[in-house]
């Protein structure tokens, strides 16, 4: 039995003995997107810090809990927060919980972030669903031994993206009357922002937006055999297209389309 076996096995008990059984939609919430949680119904809370395997969210914004409870008539599980790689976690680390969701059995994962807006057409508070990525992390969260018990060496990302997934995003937000742009995230490590320069390689390469998570999420989410949904809320233009960049902005502009983002995913899991 490989070490990463061992940790998810006692992970995934200690869920269970919280309470944590069945969950049929998994949700990673990202800056200013955790508000979210607090309407889940029913809801067991359970502090990053005491469970099991688990690193701890530093980043401003992140409340650093799960929350498991019942939303839209489903029931989810929901990180208030994730963990990054410029933190100075591990992929490892940094893609645990997604292992312990593919190990209580979900199948459905739903992967939100905070991102710079890389194409010329947006504007912040844009919500964007994610179509496809590009890993310019440095680095693959299955670099190391692979365990066949959880997935295939070799993983197909042609599809990382579930299109049925995403035509029920596009016709939700038609119902409810919101714009929903669609698009290319590219991964980058941060902390820092990125360059002017940077910028405009990322939009000859055909990104859409820039952030610093979600892509490690994905593909360890694929390898692990989730249906994927990604959205990226637009928190500002990226380097280049406006004067500054600092992350009191994306925890702002969260806040400005809190409303929206919440009532575009909580009807998405009902219709999951």
């Amino acid at each position: 039995m490989s070490d990463l076996h061992e940790k998810l096995l006692e992970t995934t008990r200690y869920l269970r003995e919280q309470g944590v059984v069945e969950v049929d939609v998994a949700l990673i919430l990202g800056s200013g997107l955790g508000e979210l949680a607090e309407e889940i119904e029913k809801a067991t809370i359970i502090k990053y810090d005491g469970i099991p395997n688990f690193p701890v969210s530093t980043v401003q914004g992140h409340a650093g809990q799960l929350v498991y409870g019942e939303l839209s008539g489903k029931k989810v599980l929901a990180m208030q927060g994730r963990f990054h790689f410029y933190e100075g976690y591990p992929m490892s680390s940094v893609t645990f919980p997604v292992r312990v969701f593919a190990s209580l059995g979900v199948e459905s994962l739903i992967v939100t972030n905070a991102a710079g807006g890389v194409g010329e057409h947006f504007t912040p508070g844009d919500l964007m669903l994610i179509t496809d990525h590009m890993n310019f992390m440095g680095t693959n969260p299955l670099i190391g031994p692979n365990d066949e018990k959880i997935g295939v060496r070799f993983p197909d990302m042609s599809q990382a993206y579930d299109a049925e997934y995403g035509e029920i995003a596009q016709a939700v937000a038609k119902e409810l009357s919101i714009e929903l742009q669609k698009g290319v995230y590219m991964g980058l490590t941060g902390p820092t922002y990125e360059t002017p320069a940077e910028i405009r390689m990322a939009r000859v390469l055909g990104a859409s937006a820039v952030g610093m998570s979600t892509v490690p999420e994905v593909i360890v989410g694929v390898h692990s055999g989730l249906r994927v949904l990604g959205i990226s809320c637009i928190t500002n233009l990226a380097a280049g297209m406006q004067s500054s960049l600092n992350h009191e902005e994306v925890v702002e502009t969260t806040e400005r389309v809190k409303e929206d983002f919440k009532a575009l995913v909580r009807k998405i899991i009902g219709r999951l």
